[in-house]
């Protein structure tokens, strides 16, 4: 399995961003994707994910900041970040997991993307 994450950038407080991740190696109409981040000296942590059937849940600090969505036709998966805020400044990363929903943990995921850094200027 392996998951390419791009799109990430220097953006201004306020900006928008969008993170991609291209899969391959496993069967992506059946992967729940995880978006997961992680700043220096923290831990990482979840930030959303897309069931297989196209749920997706958002951790709390990215509630209606962002919106991800998936492409099976062509094995991706994105990231839409709005109002971002130096806060989010991290590495992102994408992966997959047999499990769904706002509680998953790194421990919980099968396979990690290599990161995108996300730098947001205040």
């Amino acid at each position: 399995v392996q998951l390419q994450a791009s799109g990430g950038g220097l953006v201004q407080t306020g900006g928008s961003l969008r993170l991609s991740c291209a899969a391959s190696g496993l069967t992506f109409s059946d992967a729940n994707m995880e978006w997961f981040r992680q700043a220096p000296g923290k831990e990482r942590e979840f930030v959303g994910d897309i069931s297989w059937n196209g749920g997706s849940t958002y951790a709390e600090f990215m509630e209606g900041r962002s919106t991800i969505f998936r492409d099976n036709a062509k094995n991706m998966v994105y990231l839409q970040m709005f109002n971002l805020k130096p806060e989010d400044t991290a590495v992102y990363y994408c992966a997959t997991s047999r499990l769904h929903g706002k509680h998953v943990r790194p421990s919980d995921v099968d396979y990690w993307g290599q990161g995108t850094q996300v730098t947001v200027s205040s």
